[in-house]
């Protein structure tokens, strides 16, 4: 089994479907709602483990209710949690996400400023093996400890490029693949010219970097070479999760040898599936689901 250790922020997410997005200060009645497990490295993590990898996760929680609800969430997905780290007397992450019929997102979210940043603890943490890496942003110190451990090991090493991304500059360096949303890649450059930011960090990195933008595909450089790979046409109810689970099966992939572009397709095929369903991780495909998607699902024009 590919063994994918990825490390950065596990949330709680209440979750409240509505018709539009909140505008007024006044009372709202949700039409639908659901907690459910949230973050960027826990919902990749969950992905992975649901399309057959092996997930491993390394990230911070307070000692409080939350911390039991993340962890149980889990455990019920599939997600090793032994680099589960609680730290006593704080408070662990949650969210309100608010999604309107159209299946956009709004999401207020709260993380304790007093929850260690430190990850040396990670370092002794690390198995000694294992077949790629994914870090979010969240955690700078954990992500720059954990693209040096892929490094070193001679595993890929993804990040996660989603904004502040200046604030994990050093996991940047290390990192071998950097998959930016169209926001992070924005929040990098200080511009809003997508292609000439992807050339320059492409130029200043030395990494394989791609950008995901929604229904306008993913485009990627490294070294001289490029290409473009569409996204799959869909009809999306619930895009909350979407860009985790894109970089969960990317990840896995790339621990299972395939090329970049083939990464690519496959991810983008898994975060399309997870757009078109509404019930959290319960609605994160299976292997066999997505094979079988990629068959009969049209491109984007």
């Amino acid at each position: 089994m590919t063994k994918i250790v990825t490390t950065g922020v596990a949330v709680m997410d209440f979750v409240f479907h509505l018709d539009e997005m909140p505008r007024l200060a006044e009372k709202y009645r949700a039409k639908g709602a659901e907690i459910t497990g949230g973050g960027g490295a826990a919902n990749a993590a969950a992905a992975i483990a649901r399309l057959g990898g092996h997930a491993m996760l390394a990230s911070r929680l307070g000692s409080d209710q939350v911390a039991e609800m993340i962890a149980a969430g889990l455990e019920a997905d599939g997600v090793d949690c032994f680099m589960l780290k609680q730290f006593e007397g704080r408070r662990s992450s949650f969210s309100s996400v608010f999604i309107d019929q159209a299946g956009e997102r709004q999401i207020v979210n709260f993380r304790d400023p007093e929850l260690p940043m430190d990850a040396d603890w990670l370092l002794a943490a690390l198995p000694e093996d294992f077949n790629a890496a994914l870090a979010d942003t969240r955690w700078p110190d954990g992500a720059e400890v954990l693209m040096r451990a892929a490094r070193e090991r001679g595993v890929p090493g993804v990040l996660d490029g989603e904004a502040p991304i200046r604030e994990a500059e050093t996991a940047l360096q290390l990192a071998s693949h950097i998959a930016f949303s169209a926001q992070g890649l924005r929040d990098w450059a200080e511009h809003e010219d997508l292609d000439t930011a992807l050339n320059d960090v492409a130029a200043e990195t030395g990494a394989f970097v791609c950008v995901t933008d929604g229904g306008n595909g993913v485009n990627w450089r490294h070294g001289s070479a490029s290409g473009f790979e569409p996204a799959f046409a869909i009809t999306p109810l619930d895009t909350l999760g979407a860009g985790d689970v894109w970089h969960g099966a990317f990840a896995l992939l790339l621990g299972e040898g395939a090329s970049p572009p083939e990464a690519i397709r496959f991810a983008s095929a898994v975060a399309a599936i997870k757009c078109t369903r509404t019930n959290g991780r319960d609605g994160y495909p299976t292997r066999a689901e997505t094979e079988t998607f990629m068959k009969e699902a049209q491109p984007c024009s």
